[in-house]
């Protein structure tokens, strides 16, 4: 999975500049909401990486685990073979063979059950990090558009950054606490 990145120094250094020499001061208070959003957006960011890393990391032990199936497969339908051609040729099968046929495929299921338990797990993680990911992404939007309130002078373009701001909040909670 890529790396969230969250390019916003260059606005949050440009808001700062501006609320250092702005005689408004609400331009002091987009400065600071922008800079807890950007602190919001680095925390959601670094939470979205780590679920992409689980989810790949999950499946790829899925993928293991499908070919330790298959290896259990072969290992059975080799030996299957093997008693049926004994049994066409009227020589004796062991005992012992049937059994681990029988055990492969008792192994084959453990395998199987534990491989879907992983995907699972790995589909739970991937639908944390798209939730995340879209959280970073409206933060990103708040303080660009905190950016432009500060360089036109117009506060509705903050409170609009920060409605975004409260969205990703909102997208932050669903990946941490709701989404399964």
């Amino acid at each position: 999975m890529e790396e969230v990145e969250v390019p916003i120094e260059g606005l949050t250094e440009e808001i700062h500049h501006q609320a250092e020499h702005a005689r408004e001061n609400w331009i002091s208070q987009v400065a600071l909401s922008s800079a807890l959003i950007a602190g919001f957006a680095a925390v959601t960011a670094m939470l979205a990486n780590h679920y992409a890393n689980e989810a790949m990391i999950e499946q790829i032990q899925a993928s293991d685990q499908w070919g330790y199936y298959q290896a259990k497969g072969l290992k059975a339908s080799v030996l299957a073979s093997k008693l049926e051609i004994l049994g066409a040729l009227h020589q004796g099968v062991s005992a012992q063979d049937q059994e681990r046929v029988e055990r492969y495929k008792d192994e084959q299921n453990e395998v199987s059950e534990k491989a879907s338990k992983l995907e699972e797990e790995s589909e739970s993680h991937l639908r944390k990090h798209v939730v995340l990911s879209r959280g970073v992404t409206l933060f990103q939007l708040a303080i660009a558009i905190a950016a432009i309130a500060v360089l036109t002078r117009l506060r509705r373009f903050w409170y609009l950054g920060l409605l975004f701001g409260a969205v990703g909040v909102g997208f932050l909670a669903q990946g941490v606490f709701l989404v399964n």
